[in-house]
């Protein structure tokens, strides 16, 4: 690239630099790139896609091309990243959030009756605290608890709620999952790592090289994390209290055992948008 470019100009040579390094979907991605170097929005690169951009403006889209290049993600770039229309500022220590993990958010809201009711809930791998503060914009009266091993992680969630004025209604705790508690609650959320270790080196980069190992690595078989929370689930759920897990690709069957061995009923296996199972739901059975 080089100076005077148009938006439009820049954003031609910025895709097709994309699409000969092998990146899928360059001119979407390109528009991301010149937007996110220029600080503007999406509909701002759209209208002024004539706008003449000095040569300082040239270097940072140049600059931010080639990290993307390199498989950085935009949103590790900018730190930020939107999660259920909320925006989430991300750390070296929390996982970058996925739109998939939204369906967790969806299966817990259309199970609650009574989105009014003063719910306590509680995260287990809060990371960015993006899941615990999602719901906790849906449900007005909502408190929440969110855990994490990483202190970066538990300071980077509150962090997020200041932002999202939701600090009067959310905690954040550093412990080896629900150790250091002995509450009950309405709704346990949970996206921990699943990935089986042998395989994180075959993931794409954006993950492997970018996305804190500990939220990933779920052992020999992706499910470590998954043993030690279903051996509490029960006595952390209150009597008819609804649990949501995010899982990975096949594991949904012995997730299932996990969670029913632990005491619960295995409600459902929500898949996300591409149609692959991704969230387990549970309940621990009412009394009597």
């Amino acid at each position: 690239m080089t100076p005077p470019e148009t938006i439009g100009s820049t954003i031609g040579t910025v895709a097709a630099s994309l699409a000969q390094t092998g990146f899928d979907e360059p001119r979407r991605r390109a528009r991301r790139v010149v937007a996110a170097a220029l600080g503007l929005s999406p509909s701002e690169v759209f209208a002024e896609l004539d706008r003449m951009i000095p040569a300082a403006d040239v270097e940072r889209v140049a600059m931010l091309l080639a990290r993307v290049v390199a498989h950085e993600p935009i949103s590790r770039i900018l730190g930020v990243r939107e999660f259920w229309g909320l925006e989430f500022v991300l750390s070296a220590d929390t996982l970058d959030p996925r739109p998939e993990s939204e369906t967790l958010v969806e299966a817990v809201l259309a199970r609650l009756p009574e989105h009014g009711r003063p719910y306590e809930i509680l995260d287990l791998g809060t990371g960015s605290g993006c899941l615990l503060l999602a719901l906790l914009s849906e449900l007005p009266a909502a408190r929440g608890v969110g855990i994490d091993r990483a202190l970066g992680a538990a300071r980077a969630a509150r962090g997020n709620a200041g932002r999202l004025g939701l600090a009067a209604r959310a905690n954040f705790l550093v412990a080896d999952w629900a150790a250091a508690l002995d509450g009950r609650f309405d709704v346990v959320v949970a996206n921990p790592p699943y990935i089986p270790g042998r395989e994180i080196a075959a993931l794409p980069r954006e993950v492997r090289d970018f996305d804190p190992h500990l939220a990933l690595d779920g052992g020999a078989d992706g499910l470590d994390a998954y043993r030690a929370i279903a051996a509490r689930l029960r006595s952390l759920l209150k009597p008819g209290g609804l649990f949501a897990g995010e899982i990975g690709y096949g594991q949904q069957d012995r997730v299932a055992a996990l969670i029913g061995g632990g005491g619960l009923a295995v409600d459902a296996i929500a898949p996300d948008l591409a149609g692959i199972p991704r969230c387990i739901v549970a309940w621990r059975p009412a009394a009597p």
